[in-house]
């Protein structure tokens, strides 16, 4: 996981800490804007569950999607998202199949994950015999 990318733990600590405040708030004005970032820290706290689904326990992506209750074509953008699977998103933005499968393949062989300056390979079309 990226080293500025907080884990799952803070992110719901986060969340916690900014649930109590609000409900510390005087007024529904004051709380609001708390609440938001609860939401925010939630969120982002979904995501990375989503991600650790699909890496570490074999999910798919329509199986995480139904435990968030979220489409199947909700999950692949938010899974972009996060620490783990942003470096193998699409140029679209989202996580495919085949993103969570060479991401699962990089870390059995305990490969780092594809940066800016070492993207994967393309895939190239070799002929077999010349004609």
């Amino acid at each position: 996981m990226a080293q500025d990318a907080p884990d799952l733990e803070s992110l719901i600590e986060r969340a916690a800490r900014s649930l109590e405040t609000a409900g510390r708030c005087a007024s529904a004005t004051d709380a609001l804007p708390v609440l938001i970032e609860a939401q925010q820290h939630l969120n982002r706290a979904v995501d990375e569950a989503m991600a650790a689904a699909v890496l570490e326990e074999g999910a798919s992506l329509r199986q995480a999607g139904q435990l968030a209750d979220l489409s199947e074509n909700a999950v692949g953008p938010r899974l972009a998202r996060t620490a783990r699977l942003s470096p193998y998103a699409t140029p679209e933005g989202r996580v495919t199949r085949t993103s969570v499968e060479r991401a699962r393949y990089d870390a059995e062989l305990g490969r780092p994950a594809p940066t800016p300056d070492n993207p994967p390979a393309p895939l190239r079309f070799r002929r077999r015999r010349d004609t």
